[in-house]
C-alpha cells in the first residue's frame, strides 16, 4: 500500500471516529486536520471537501462489513448457520469498532442531504449490500429462504441488526449485545425462511 493511500485510511478513521461521536455539522475539516496533526491545507491535498469526505467513509465503512459477510458468504453452511455468523459478526463489529455503525446509524441515514450526490440510492453501502443480496439469493435458491422482494428482507434483517445497536448504544439493553446473537438470529431466520 502505497504511503498517499495509507495517509487517506488514516484520514477516513480519524473522521469516521469525529463524525459517528459529533455528528457531520458539528465536525469541521479543521477538526480533522487537528486530529489527524495535520495542516488545513494538506488535507485538501487528500479530500476536497467535508462531503466528499463523508462519502468516502461510508463507502469505507461498507467495504469493512462487506468483506466481513463475503466470508460467511464463502464458507459452508446452511441459511441458518449464515445468519447467525453475519448478526454475530454486525455486534462484534459495533462493539470493538463502533464508530462504524454509528457513522452509519446517526450520519449516513440522518444527514441524507449530504449524500444525495454520488450516493444515490445504495450506491455507497453497495459493496455491503452487494453481499446481503449474494446471501438472500443463494438462500433462496437452496429452497431455504422464501422468495421476496429483497428490500422487504434487507430491511427486516438491517431493522432487526440496526434496532439492537441503537438500543445498545443508548444504554437500553440490560446485557452485552453479544448475549443476543442467538434469540436474533432465531428471530430473523424464522421471519425469512421458506
Amino acid at each position: 500500500m502505497d504511503k498517499k493511500l495509507r495517509k487517506s485510511e488514516k484520514i477516513l478513521d480519524a473522521a469516521l471516529m469525529l463524525f459517528s461521536t459529533r455528528g457531520f455539522y458539528a465536525t469541521t475539516i479543521p477538526d480533522i486536520a487537528k486530529a489527524m496533526g495535520m495542516s488545513v491545507g494538506n488535507m485538501y491535498n487528500y479530500f476536497s471537501s467535508k462531503e466528499m469526505l463523508a462519502k468516502e467513509i461510508i463507502k469505507y465503512s461498507s467495504d469493512i462489513l462487506g468483506a466481513e459477510i463475503r466470508h460467511v458468504n464463502e464458507e459452508e453452511g446452511n441459511s441458518k448457520e449464515k445468519i447467525r455468523k453475519i448478526v454475530a459478526l454486525y455486534f462484534e463489529m459495533a462493539s470493538s469498532k463502533p464508530q462504524h455503525i454509528n457513522y452509519f446509524l446517526r450520519v449516513y441515514l440522518a444527514n441524507r442531504e449530504v449524500f444525495k450526490e454520488g450516493c444515490e440510492g445504495m450506491l455507497c453501502v453497495s459493496s455491503f449490500v452487494t453481499e446481503l443480496m449474494i446471501f438472500f439469493e443463494e438462500g433462496v435458491a437452496c429452497g431455504e429462504l422464501r422468495n421476496q422482494d429483497f428490500f422487504s428482507a434487507f430491511g427486516l434483517f438491517m431493522g432487526y441488526l440496526g434496532g439492537f445497536v441503537f438500543l445498545s448504544g443508548e444504554g437500553v439493553l440490560e446485557k452485552d449485545l453479544n448475549h443476543y446473537v442467538d434469540e436474533i438470529a432465531l428471530n430473523i431466520y424464522n421471519a425469512l425462511k421458506h
